[in-house]
């Protein structure tokens, strides 16, 4: 009975969530960037209409997507070209 509990101990970790090895090497795969949809031009608003999120995750995170839409574009974007 004791042995089964150290093994239970052993599988509940230290409390602390933190990613395992094989997650981290798929971290920058696995996640999304905003990127254009289309070009966008200087001075132009970002919409749902000129941006959306893919692969892979080396740009601004989808989950500032409400913090993006209605800014204004510093600079000229190609399609696929993350924000």
């Amino acid at each position: 009975m004791v042995q089964a509990i150290r093994n239970i101990e052993k599988a509940l970790g230290d409390g602390i969530k933190r990613p395992s090895p094989s997650e981290v090497k798929n971290k920058l795969i696995a996640r999304k960037s905003l990127v254009a949809t289309q070009p966008i031009k200087t001075g132009e608003l970002f919409s749902a209409d000129n941006i959306t999120a893919k692969r892979p995750g080396v740009g601004i995170s989808p989950m500032r997507w409400d913090e993006v839409l209605g800014q204004v574009a510093q600079k000229d974007y190609e399609k696929d070209e993350l924000i």
